[in-house]
């Protein structure tokens, strides 16, 4: 993209920022003068982290990791949050603010430690802030892919200006109901709004395309966890995303489920995946037709790891 339209982009997402719309809780505050709407961020980004992740699915860890930078807060309330600790505290995390420079800073330094990507978790309240770092660290010589690694609860007209940045787009699809969205993940209309994101996301960058070393360039890969009780509606899910994603697309069921944070408080998520529930969901990826991705493999005595490196593609 040239730099001229990536300023332009960066403005029109900061004027979203002053009437806070670049999710679909569309708050309405004023993030530049330092209001805070639902996610509880203002204007600054928050970076919790970022490291050269290894744990990733293959076609983006690679052999020298992506380079993840996570942020701080959500616009999810997952009760089952598995890093609540970054994104569910009750309080500010300011103490984490960065500049946009800092940001752009950092997206250089995991180039330089040679990582196939830049990785941003939990993006959707940041794109503004995003972009505009984007834009500083392009005009230093930034060049890798970059991946919008989201919780999928994202604005269609924030995506619409995030095309032609983003070059690989990792939305989770959480649910098929948003009863269980509302109860679970205090959103009323998670699935109205993931679903045609990520029919979105996958109209701007297209299935996933990987180098010659099997690393991934651009394209779309779903994630779906595996939830107990079928709570994520996994049928459902793995339906909408042959029907209206497409059967080529890209998909990694995992299932390191594991009931954390405030998940004891809610006897339907408060256990692990038993085996039963574990297998039913590979029966319907067998039978939904989908042709690529990876399954996390089932093991009860690590099933709380998140580390990819243990997967296999299936071939259905």
């Amino acid at each position: 993209m040239e730099s001229g339209e990536l300023h332009d982009r960066a403005l029109a997402l900061e004027e979203v920022l002053r009437d806070c719309a670049l999710c679909p809780r569309s708050c309405r505050v004023d993030r530049v003068k330092g209001e805070r709407g639902f996610c509880r961020s203002g204007h600054l980004p928050i970076v919790e982290s970022y490291c050269a992740h290894h744990g990733e699915e293959p076609v983006l860890s690679g052999t020298r990791g992506s380079g993840t930078i996570f942020f701080g807060h959500c616009n999810l309330r997952c009760v089952f949050c598995q890093n609540h600790q970054i994104s569910q505290p009750a309080g500010s995390l300011r103490r984490n603010e960065v500049s946009m420079e800092r940001l752009a800073a950092i997206m250089l330094e995991l180039q330089s430690l040679g990582c196939h990507n830049i990785n941003f978790v939990s993006p959707s309240h940041f794109a503004a802030q995003i972009v505009r770092g984007v834009e500083i660290a392009a005009s230093k010589g930034l060049c890798v892919p970059l991946v919008y690694n989201s919780n999928g609860y994202d604005s269609i007209q924030t995506l619409s200006l995030l095309e032609g940045i983003i070059d690989i787009y990792l939305p989770d699809l959480k649910y098929s109901d948003d009863r269980a969205a509302l109860k679970y993940s205090k959103v009323k209309d998670y699935v109205r709004h993931a679903r045609p994101a990520i029919v979105e996301m996958k109209r701007q960058v297209g299935d996933l395309v990987v180098d010659a070393d099997g690393i991934a360039i651009k394209g779309l890969i779903i994630r779906h966890l595996v939830l107990p009780n079928d709570l994520a509606g996994s049928e459902e899910s793995l339906r909408f995303i042959r029907d209206e994603v497409g059967e080529k697309t890209f998909i990694s069921t995992m299932s390191q489920y594991f009931p954390t944070h405030k998940a004891g408080r809610y006897p339907l998520v408060s256990r692990p995946i038993n085996p039963r529930e574990y297998e039913k969901v590979m029966e319907w990826l067998d039978r939904s037709g989908l042709e690529n991705g990876w399954v996390q493999d089932y093991s009860s005595k690590d099933y709380y790891c998140p580390d990819f490196e243990r997967e296999q593609p299936f071939t259905p």
